[in-house]
């Protein structure tokens, strides 16, 4: 029997989607975050030494990483759902998708968390100014400027197909899922991405996605 091990307001949620999508039987086990760090419980590393969500057991298996547990889902239990036919141009875009989703994008969306959460932390005045200042330069001059060239390039792509790597839901969509709700949350969509915000729609119309989100815990990246 497949368990996920849950953690609020984290990957888990795509993962959790994916197991609904592909209709299997399953497990769920919730952990809540610290109130104060809001990191993933200790607990978490009973299960695996790095203490982090998304992860998943079958049977004697553990499998960590968002990508990993992904494929491992698709290649062996999808029938040949929600991936290209091997030696295709979409199989290769595929690929590049599923690494590109955290590889690419997400260090982008953690740093706008990061510096946000800087400038938002309880410090002498002085110091405030200080760090406010520092945070905005490296918006301005180096998360922004990224992360805006990445959501036009995403843009772009969904001008041309109508999922991540084609015109077929894949694999590429349910790990690109975390990263445009990422975006989504600190960008008007509606008005700048038309594309990716019709993908966001889509995908929260599905019931999958719906009955994903009434068994898993708190999840508001894209509110």
């Amino acid at each position: 029997m497949i368990t996920l091990h849950y953690l609020e307001n984290s990957r888990a949620q795509r993962i959790l989607w994916l197991l609904e999508e592909l209709g299997l039987q399953y497990e769920i086990k919730h952990y809540h975050r610290d109130s104060k760090t809001m990191l993933a419980p200790a607990e978490l590393k009973k299960i695996h030494p790095l203490g982090k969500s998304p992860v998943i057991t079958d049977g004697d298996l553990c499998v960590a990483e968002s990508a990993a547990i992904v494929e491992y889902l698709i290649n062996t239990y999808g029938e040949g759902n929600l991936v290209p036919p091997r030696n295709t141009k979409e199989y290769l875009k595929y690929r590049e998708r599923m690494h590109y989703a955290e590889g690419s994008i997400m260090p982008f969306m953690l740093l706008s968390l990061i510096f946000n959460k800087i400038k938002e932390a309880p410090m002498f005045f002085l110091a405030k100014i200080v760090a406010r200042k520092i945070a905005d330069k490296t918006f301005s001059s180096f998360i922004t400027p990224n992360v805006k060239t990445h959501l036009e390039f995403l843009e772009q792509e969904l001008q041309e197909s109508k999922w991540f790597a084609g015109n077929e839901l894949t694999g590429a969509d349910f790990m690109m899922s975390f990263s445009i709700e990422a975006a989504a949350a600190r960008t008007n969509m509606s008005e700048k991405y038309p594309n990716l915000n019709k993908f966001l729609e889509t995908i929260h119309a599905m019931p999958s996605y719906q009955t994903a989100l009434k068994k898993g815990l708190p999840y508001q990246l894209g509110k």
